[in-house]
């Protein structure tokens, strides 16, 4: 995992306080996926949902790949939203249990207060790395100052001006435009003459 830290952030770039913290959520989802995908009956009957273990695991499941695409991806604000929604699923599954009648409703309500910090740090971390990175809606490439020419207009202007076109590879002269046969015709006026 030590190598997926240096992925989150874009190569050149520091990485922001918020990265961090997604980078941070990444592994706590990670070890809550795994947590839920060992010991479904162990985490369903703690929180009251008893008999729910392949819906435990279902959720593991989505923790782990959401933590892995959070530590892998060079923008984890997508995942960071998924972890938003899949926090939603989390919240409807466990306060169902406390309408099931269990014996554990106490425990029920500290798992949902659990899930409502978590949610609220989740929310916090997505909307401060949309912010900060922008959406497509709002980003605004700004390419006033490229040319696209490494050393300049100036010095690329008129650069081609002597290249001589091989003559296997010229148009054939009833296709060719008037401006092509004036300069070649300017050549080789130009040209000195050959010696006979």
């Amino acid at each position: 995992m030590a190598s997926l830290i240096s992925q989150t952030a874009l190569r050149g770039r520091s990485q922001s306080s918020h990265d961090k913290l997604a980078q941070g959520l990444g592994y706590f989802s990670i070890a809550l996926g795994v947590m839920e995908l060992i010991a479904p009956k162990t985490v369903c009957r703690s929180i009251g949902l008893d008999g729910h273990e392949n819906i435990a695991r279902a959720y593991g499941a989505r923790e782990v790949a959401t933590g892995v695409a959070i530590l892998t991806s060079n923008d984890p604000t997508p995942w960071i939203w998924g972890r938003v929604l899949g926090d939603a699923a989390d919240i409807a599954t466990v306060a169902a249990g406390l309408r099931n009648g269990n014996s554990s409703k106490g425990n029920t309500a500290l798992a949902l207060t659990g899930l409502a910090a978590v949610t609220a740090l989740d929310l916090f971390c997505a909307t401060k790395l949309s912010s900060e990175k922008g959406s497509r809606r709002t980003a605004v490439a700004d390419y006033s100052n490229r040319t696209g020419f490494p050393r300049g207009r100036a010095a690329a202007r008129g650069a081609a001006m002597d290249f001589q076109v091989p003559r296997d590879m010229r148009i054939p002269d009833p296709l060719r435009p008037d401006v092509f046969r004036r300069r070649e015709a300017q050549n080789a006026s130009a040209a000195p003459p050959s010696p006979h």
